[in-house]
């Protein structure tokens, strides 16, 4: 097989790239209706090697989106439920004794996998929710002192019920920094929601999206095309110090307790850059800036708790000060 060409048919270079992963959205259409930000969320967070924090009440399709993706682009992706009892070695993996060989093998957890949906994150304790953090800051699993690869694409997104908190551990600042960004997934409008059961009626079977018609339409080699792209997209020194003033004005709002960190920011500039050569264009713009700000900002502030009694969001502040900050020309 051309080296060029991955197992979607898709071409390696940045053109034929972009219109692969724009087809993501027609055909994740196909078994989810209605989820186009998160589609492109998820998208951006592969285009920038970062992770994704789903969150949205239980129903909304968070598990079926995250397998249409994976089904789409043609990789390995698995699943995880998270329970108080999980431990980390179920996820990273474990020395195995075998008696043939009178010898320890390592047994590789479900960790080793392109996309992992990491379910309902919130319900595992602390001990187990770090076990990810290697993982998704190192892309490796160390057992018994030995560093051992993680796959390449490696995503995890990762789900949390906003509504229920009995019996859950909330993710630590530490944690959520480490997810590029936080998407919520809303209630389906009305229309979508007959169109939900229209399909169901007809008899979709969110178990088997082949039969749905998904289909692969990018793939590993129009992923790399794409990043090496995303790579070369100018971002002029006005736009650098409009992402810093924005990340700084954060940390002073006076509804916030946490602002943005450095690390924020250059993710900000990251997903950013994603963003605009999503949309057909080789050079970086206030709006996409604005467009990526609540997605890549949400979860790395924290508000006052009397900010939060009156009724003020994370998502509020930072829109006050996308508001504030003056927008270069």
């Amino acid at each position: 097989m051309d080296p060029t060409t991955d197992n979607a048919g898709q071409t390696g270079d940045p053109g034929s790239a972009r219109a692969a992963l724009e087809a993501l959205r027609a055909e994740i259409a196909k078994a989810v209706v209605g989820q186009d930000p998160a589609v492109t969320g998820l998208v951006v967070a592969l285009l920038c090697r970062g992770h994704v924090l789903l969150e949205g009440v239980p129903g909304v399709a968070k598990t079926l989106l995250v397998r249409a993706l994976a089904a789409a682009l043609d990789i390995d992706t698995k699943r995880v439920q998270f329970t108080p009892d999980l431990m980390p070695s179920d996820v990273t993996g474990s020395l195995v004794y075998d008696t043939r060989t009178a010898e320890f093998s390592f047994q590789p957890g479900p960790v080793f996998t392109n996309l992992l949906l990491a379910d309902e994150i919130n319900r595992t304790p602390p001990k187990t929710q770090s076990s990810l953090l290697e993982a998704m800051e190192e892309r490796q699993v160390t057992v018994d002192g030995t560093p051992r690869p993680l796959p390449e694409p490696f995503l995890v997104a990762a789900t949390q019920n906003p509504v229920e908190y009995e019996g859950t551990y909330p993710l630590p600042e530490a944690q959520l920094d480490r997810f590029l960004l936080k998407l919520t997934i809303p209630l389906p409008s009305r229309q979508d929601e007959i169109d939900v059961l229209t399909r169901h009626a007809e008899g979709f079977n969110p178990r088997d999206l082949h039969a749905a018609g998904v289909r692969p339409v990018a793939g590993p080699a129009s992923l790399e095309a794409a990043r090496a792209a995303v790579a070369k997209t100018t971002v002029s020194p006005e736009i650098t110090a409009y992402v810093v003033d924005v990340c700084r004005a954060t940390r002073e709002s006076p509804s916030l307790t946490l602002g943005v960190s450095p690390r924020g920011a250059t993710a900000l500039l990251a997903t950013s850059r994603a963003w605009a050569w999503l949309t057909g264009r080789d050079y970086v713009t206030p709006d996409d800036v604005k467009a990526l700000a609540l997605p890549t900002l949400r979860h790395r502030v924290q508000l006052r708790p009397e900010a939060e009694m009156e009724g003020v969001t994370a998502d509020s502040v930072i829109n006050a000060v996308l508001a504030h900050v003056p927008v270069p020309r």
